[in-house]
């Protein structure tokens, strides 16, 4: 994979756009769970802040500043291109003592004329070159192209990321980005004390669940708690990434959820120490998917989703508007580690269409975040109310 441009970036900058990732994905989270009240939540804020981005660097006028205000991004392209290629580069970084990857690609109209200015752009900084393909007269076979290349970049996580229907001869072009994560635990979990455990969930009612558990010396890890909750930092080998698993001192995550923000995270992280620690966690795996058009329009992005849309950085034209955009991850955490992938496309078509040893015990919903420990920047984040749903 060809490394993309990152000459001008900074540290100072990528801190801007790592804030920016961070901020946004608190802003979806509180979006996700209002619409998913007592569901799981999954997500790669990363992959969509990026499939925006790259819509983003087309957009022009009020468009551009709905975009950019939602996604809290650089305006000036000198902050912002350089900076994610810096980050794109690192994730894709190779002697990695994990799998962690992410690859961006355009998907264009084989006869429509896109500006060489945008797609040359996107091709330097974010690493996605552009293929040809024949929406108007063959939509399907377009649709499963795509996909295929999507399944292919998350190692098979991700199927089926476009459902049938929603390309069609007015596509013009189909923005897409894949991450996925591969990590084992720098201290492992032993399947021979994984027993069955009582999970409450919020409601009050109780379910069995495989509960991993992990004491004894060894059993050291980052950890934090104050009057409201419990704070556990995992790291994975390598100790480039970790997981964050962010417990409520009771079985409502609600008021948790109500002070999340990149501020919070902050002063929470802050706290953490290395100490012993018991520590019980469930086994769990799921899926989610999220048609996010109306998601995004209620965070502000108004016009992008219609005929007034200016995407004429894109083509020269005020033609193109957003159709749709389509999220969809998988999560799996066992005692070796966690797996994690998520796929994002970006569809556009044209108007013509305690001090003692504490217990951690994760026996009721919680949220869990999994972050670069370097830059904090959040690569998944997600809620588990039911550890045994195998959907969102």
């Amino acid at each position: 994979m060809s490394r993309a441009d990152e000459t001008g970036a900074s540290p100072e900058g990528v801190k801007l756009i790592v804030d920016a990732n961070n901020r946004f994905a608190f802003e979806l989270y509180a979006q996700f769970s209002e619409q998913s009240k007592e569901r799981n939540i999954f997500y790669s804020p990363y992959s969509i802040l990026v499939a925006l981005t790259m819509t983003y660097e087309g957009a022009r006028g009020q468009t551009a500043e709905e975009m950019q205000s939602v996604l809290h991004i650089p305006e000036h392209a000198d902050a912002r291109r350089p900076n994610f290629a810096s980050i794109y580069n690192d994730i894709n970084k190779e002697g990695k003592a994990y799998k962690l990857s992410t690859a961006n690609a355009l998907w264009a109209q084989k006869d429509y004329k896109f500006l060489e200015e945008y797609t040359n752009s996107i091709e330097k900084y974010f690493g996605g070159r552009v293929t040809n393909l024949d929406f108007e007269g063959a939509s399907e076979k377009s649709r499963q192209t795509i996909n295929k290349w999507i399944e292919d970049k998350t190692n098979k996580k991700i199927k089926d990321l476009i459902p049938p229907g929603l390309l069609s001869a007015y596509t013009r072009l189909v923005l897409t980005n894949a991450i996925y994560f591969k990590g084992t635990w720098v201290r492992q979990f032993d399947k021979k004390e994984t027993q069955d455990d009582d999970f409450t969930m919020s409601s009050g009612n109780t379910m069995k669940v495989p509960m991993m558990r992990l004491t004894g010396n060894d059993a050291k890890f980052n950890y934090a708690e104050n009057d409201e909750l419990q704070i556990l930092e995992m790291f994975y080998d390598g100790e480039d990434l970790s997981m964050l698993i962010i417990l409520p001192k009771g079985n409502d995550l609600a008021g948790i959820e109500e002070s999340l923000s990149l501020e919070t995270l902050s002063a929470w992280q802050d706290m953490l120490h290395e100490q012993r620690v018991d520590v019980f966690i469930p086994k769990f795996t799921f899926e989610t998917k999220y048609l996010m058009k109306k998601t995004l329009t209620e965070m502000g992005m108004l016009t992008a989703f219609g005929s007034t849309a200016d995407f004429s950085g894109m083509d020269g034209t005020k033609e193109l508007f957003i159709q749709d955009v389509i999220h969809q991850a998988f999560v799996e955490v066992n005692e070796q580690g966690t797996e994690a992938a998520a796929a994002t496309a970006v569809i556009m078509e044209c108007t013509s269409a305690i001090r003692s040893i504490p217990v951690f015990r994760a026996d009721h919903p919680f949220i869990f975040i999994i972050q670069e420990t370097g830059t904090g920047n959040i690569l998944f984040l997600g809620r588990v109310c039911d550890p045994r749903a195998a959907g969102g």
